[in-house]
């Protein structure tokens, strides 16, 4: 794909997802990877995007493939850097008041009566019991104030399932690297859609509000929720953490 353009790596997850960027100024694109058996199919995302992008800033669709060492997408570059390149990790303040307007602009945007996807906390915890009856949920990987539920206590607690606050369509890990800021600050478009779909608002809030703690240290979520526009739930805060740490 690179055909002797420039390339670098700019990202590794956890499952052992690459994405490059390749070529440079106008001939630049995005290639993103996926490991063969890493439970993550780029087909998914595929769809998401061709779906969001007439909404929303996110990334607009080249190329898709796959063969037997992995999935792979193909993007176009959207303008601005991620929330936590080091220049934002070193303004905190900028970035967290970016990722919680740009949260709440996404939500307002992509519309919820057309959306083909679900995110649902009915869908996830059932999801959620299936792994859990194959053997395929990781206690240790979970945050320390969730382990020692276990994970028949874990789905115990979940089963009583908050009714929902609001239902928008929800970006899936908004996770603060995925919001991308631009040069003054404020917030550009987001990336790595592969489980949007309609849920409660929380589903995200939740998530987007803990990773400020991951990515910039503790004390920021509560910013977060006042750039967004909205008061700390702590019932559906804990609920959707504990459903986040469940999930795949």
């Amino acid at each position: 794909m690179a055909a002797g353009r420039p390339m670098r790596a700019v990202w590794e997850n956890e499952l052992g997802g690459l994405t490059f960027e390749v070529g440079v100024d106008s001939d630049r694109f995005f290639v993103k990877w996926a490991p063969a058996g890493s439970g993550v199919d780029l087909a998914e995302e595929t769809v998401r995007l061709s779906w969001a992008v007439a909404f929303t800033p996110v990334p607009r669709l080249l190329d898709q493939g796959a063969d037997d060492a992995g999935s792979w997408l193909v993007t176009a570059p959207l303008r601005g850097e991620s929330a936590v390149a080091d220049r934002w990790k070193a303004e905190p303040r900028t970035a967290v008041i970016a990722i919680g307007e740009g949260l709440r602009a996404l939500h307002e945007a992509l519309p919820v009566a057309p959306c083909p996807f679900s995110w649902t906390a009915e869908d996830r915890f059932a999801d959620a019991r299936r792994r859990a009856a194959q053997g395929r949920i990781d206690v240790p990987q979970w945050d320390p104030a969730h382990q020692p539920f276990g994970i028949e206590g874990a789905l115990e607690l979940l089963a009583d399932i908050p009714p929902s606050d609001r239902l928008v369509v929800c970006h899936g890990d908004s996770c603060a690297p995925n919001t991308l800021l631009s040069e003054d600050g404020r917030w550009s478009g987001h990336v790595d859609l592969g489980r949007l779909g309609v849920a409660d608002r929380w589903a995200d809030l939740a998530v987007a509000a803990w990773s400020t703690e991951w990515n910039y240290g503790p004390g920021w979520d509560g910013l977060l929720l006042d750039a967004y526009g909205v008061r700390p739930d702590p019932d559906r805060i804990r609920y959707y953490r504990l459903l986040w740490d469940l999930g795949p």
